[in-house]
């Protein structure tokens, strides 16, 4: 019998932060939940708390016994060979298939003991989802998707690079096939063969699978559900359907928010004004006239209980709106400024002749316009940073050329981002590095750091808040070419959404390096294949 995993009312802080907060789940087998939100919005904390890894402050979670969770340690030793990894990745297949043999032998000496034929009716259930009797060619299958199928069997686990690992780790779930499976970025160390076969593979599980990836086309590609974990006028949001399907429910969920919150504070402004102006604008205190006092006195008392009963009409309804009212939609981060400078011309800027570095690139002719757009992809190694770097001006060439464009402005945003002072606060390093450009924008308004975020050093900032500032900090004076390394790499799938579309509006020129699948798949403009660093067709 297949569960579902549950969880109710997850609350987990850690320090004076709460990071979750009465989060509920329900996943029930055959549902894939892909989990999305800013980072830092809990995703990898809440598959902690599903697996049991950590426990909640309150709330609980039900879930089966037989789970698997891909997190950062291998489930294996490092002592182990390919062939003990595997075998105890099946162990408890082979376990089973023992024991039914063991039933069923024991259903032919007594075929009226009920305890043997229910304990092989359960048996058999779960053997059933489990593919026990095609275990060993889903092992070899497994293997060979995920780019394994070639290593030694007698090898130790750690002599194979950490990408190895990382896909031995996915190939062992795999091969017990839990009833609940809980994945924590599992497309990382995966090439385009391996993330294909991982997301056919998954699309065919019977049971539950939750997981957390910043690979969009993965999500696309895997899920049946998206959670979000950033805040929306309702909380924390399910959606059914792909990706493609969330990304369309969010921005028409986005819209009826802030026409809501728009809305209510109209609204507001209209109880407030009625309260103190509109509800007291009546006539009693006007000239009596040829009224007698007798009657005057009579109207105006008509008139202070109508002015009672409108204010304090207003004031209720005031109250309740108040109370009641719509948070404001919080401010995402986006790019709020050009990422470019505009060249005056669409002639060429940069221009590349025969230009080789070190072996690791050779570049026959590549010419760079004012508004040129080019991507540059190919495998680990292939020279796509070295690629960047040259157009830069970082790495001269040892032969050939590179010339560019008088007072053209270059800027570069690399993988690694390093500060030399880590004390320094992004507000600082941000002063520092516009100090003497004229009508810099402060770095609150660019978007890319949580106000937070603006004074906490730079050594406790994650990553992609480094890179964020890294680029803020480009950006602050458009370049007329920027040169992105990787540029999705460590940013929330929003931020990814905005970076992607602030590019294609980009008045100047942009070469982008990447791997990202779901960048590739809408680049509406040239690219640029590298291949043991020479550009192929």
């Amino acid at each position: 019998m297949s569960f579902p995993l549950l969880a109710r009312d997850l609350v987990k802080s850690y320090g004076e932060r709460r990071v979750l907060d009465g989060v509920s789940l329900t996943a029930a087998p055959g549902r894939r939940i892909g989990l999305v939100g800013e980072n830092g919005a809990g995703k990898s904390t809440l598959l902690r708390l599903l697996a049991g890894h950590e426990q909640p402050d309150t709330g609980e979670v039900t879930r089966p016994d037989d789970l698997g969770f891909l997190h950062q340690e291998p489930p294996f030793d490092l002592d182990d060979t390919l062939d003990e990894i595997v075998d105890h990745a099946l162990a408890e297949l082979r376990a089973a298939e023992s024991r039914l043999a063991e039933l069923t032998e024991a259903m032919t000496r007594d075929p009226d003991d009920t305890t043997v034929q229910a304990d092989y009716a359960e048996l058999l259930e779960w053997a059933q989802i489990h593919d026990l009797w095609d275990a060993d060619h889903r092992a070899r299958l497994v293997l060979d998707g995920l780019g394994l199928g070639g290593l030694d069997r007698h090898r130790r686990a750690r002599t194979l690079s950490g990408g190895q690992r990382a896909r031995l780790a996915i190939a062992a779930l795999l091969l017990r096939q839990p009833r609940a499976l809980l994945l924590d970025e599992p497309t990382n160390h995966l090439d385009e063969p391996a993330l294909l076969f991982l997301q056919q593979h998954l699309s065919k599980l019977p049971g539950v699978v939750v997981l957390a990836s910043h690979d969009r086309v993965f999500l696309d590609a895997v899920c049946t559900d998206i959670v979000d974990l950033d805040p929306t006028a309702d909380g924390i949001t399910r959606y059914g359907g792909t990706f493609s399907d969330y990304l369309d429910a969010k921005r028409a969920e986005r819209a009826r928010w802030e026409q809501r919150y728009a809305e209510e504070q109209a609204e507001l402004a209209r109880l407030r004004h009625s309260v103190d102006v509109t509800a007291r604008n009546v006539s009693h205190h006007a000239p009596r006239g040829n009224t007698s006092k007798l009657a005057y006195d009579y109207k105006g008392a008509r008139v202070d209980k109508q002015i009672s009963r409108r204010v304090r009409n207003a004031q209720q309804r005031l109250d309740e709106l108040t109370r009641d009212q719509v948070r404001k939609p919080p401010q995402p981060l986006r790019f709020a400024a050009e990422l470019t400078s505009g060249t005056t011309t669409g002639d060429v800027v940069v221009q590349v002749r025969a230009a080789s570095i070190d072996h690791r690139l050779h570049i026959d002719e590549l010419d760079l316009a004012g508004d040129g757009r080019i991507l540059v992809t190919g495998p680990n190694g292939a020279g796509k940073s070295t690629l960047l770097r040259l157009l830069a001006g970082h790495l001269p060439p040892d032969s050939g050329t590179v010339q560019r464009r008088r007072g053209l402005r270059v800027g570069l945003l690399e993988q690694d981002v390093v500060f030399p002072d880590p004390a320094r606060t992004p507000r600082r390093v941000y002063e520092a590095a516009t100090a003497g450009r004229p009508r810099v924008p402060a770095l609150g308004e660019l978007g890319l750091i949580a106000p937070r975020d603006l004074d906490r050093p730079v050594g406790a900032l994650s990553v992609g808040q480094r890179r964020r500032l890294a680029l803020a900090a480009l950006i602050a004076d458009p370049p007329h070419v920027l040169l992105l390394d990787e540029p999705t790499n460590h940013l929330s799938l929003t931020l990814a959404g905005e970076l992607e579309d602030a590019l294609r509006t980009a008045p100047g020129a942009v070469v982008v390096a990447s791997h990202d699948r779901w960048l590739r798949r809408r680049w509406d403009g040239p690219a640029l294949a590298l291949d043991s660093g020479h550009i192929a067709a």
